[in-house]
């Protein structure tokens, strides 16, 4: 049996008796649920009355009070009791209800308490989720604001990432960059090379051509370049017209 103080809220508690279970029946449900040790029941109600004078359950119409009827019965599971207060044999107000479920006595919520539970349910998610939106948030006063989830970094680092497919060269591409290579292999040859890694590197003896005089080169170069100036000098000079005036005629002396 549930011992929990009942004073404070009646609908968070529950109440059984194991060993009355199994009996349960209709005719025997509302003494089951006058036990001593029930905190739905209150000991000073009419019920209480009738069961001292043991009188049956059809007197319970023509007194005034506070009673417990079945209201409802579903065998062997399910129970309803009702809790009212009668005014008159035709006039009763409903106070509470009481449903038994396996022997298990629950109390049912009225309905201003299941819409009040409701929503105070609803505000804590929208309060927890607008919390834990604002623990997301973040500002600064050269960017302004943005989000950051945690989740997010931890994802991008698990993901797979994906490598891409290295497309191979054409045969025009290999035999045009191995011709440019060898040629620069040529003009730069290198001075020194490592046989293998971690070695030290030897230093490459470069075979220099040899190449032509300056001195003669430089004189076949005038020779000609001499020639040419003075060919076109005669020709300048025949081409050019003469300028002088004819000679004066004197007279002869008699």
């Amino acid at each position: 049996m549930a011992s929990v103080d009942f004073r404070d809220n009646l609908l968070g508690i529950s109440w059984v008796d194991s060993g009355l279970v199994p009996i349960l029946n209709p005719g025997n449900v509302l003494d089951y649920f006058s036990e001593r040790s029930n905190p739905f029941y209150d000991r000073t109600c009419n019920n209480e009355v009738v069961k001292m004078q043991r009188l049956s359950l059809d007197h319970l119409n023509q007194m005034v009070g506070v009673e417990y009827i079945l209201l409802h019965a579903q065998e062997p599971i399910l129970y309803i009791i009702r809790k009212q207060q009668r005014q008159s044999p035709t006039q009763v107000i409903p106070l509470a209800d009481y449903y038994i479920i396996i022997g298990v006595v629950y109390q049912a919520p009225d309905l201003s308490t299941v819409i009040s539970s409701r929503a105070l349910s609803a505000v804590h998610g929208i309060q927890s989720a607008f919390d834990e939106a604002m623990s997301y948030c973040r500002y600064h006063p050269s960017k302004g604001y943005w989000w950051h989830f945690k989740d997010q970094e931890e994802r991008e680092k698990n993901k797979p990432k994906s490598k891409k497919k290295e497309e191979p060269g054409s045969l025009f591409q290999r035999h045009r960059v191995d011709t440019l290579l060898l040629d620069l292999r040529s003009k730069f040859p290198p001075t020194f090379y490592q046989p293998k890694p971690g070695e030290k590197p030897i230093p490459v003896e470069v075979k220099k051509e040899p190449e032509p005089p300056t001195e003669t080169v430089k004189q076949e170069e005038r020779e000609p370049a001499a020639k040419s100036s003075s060919a076109a000098a005669t020709t300048a000079t025949a081409a050019a017209p003469t300028n002088k005036p004819p000679p004066e005629k004197r007279a002869r002396l008699q």
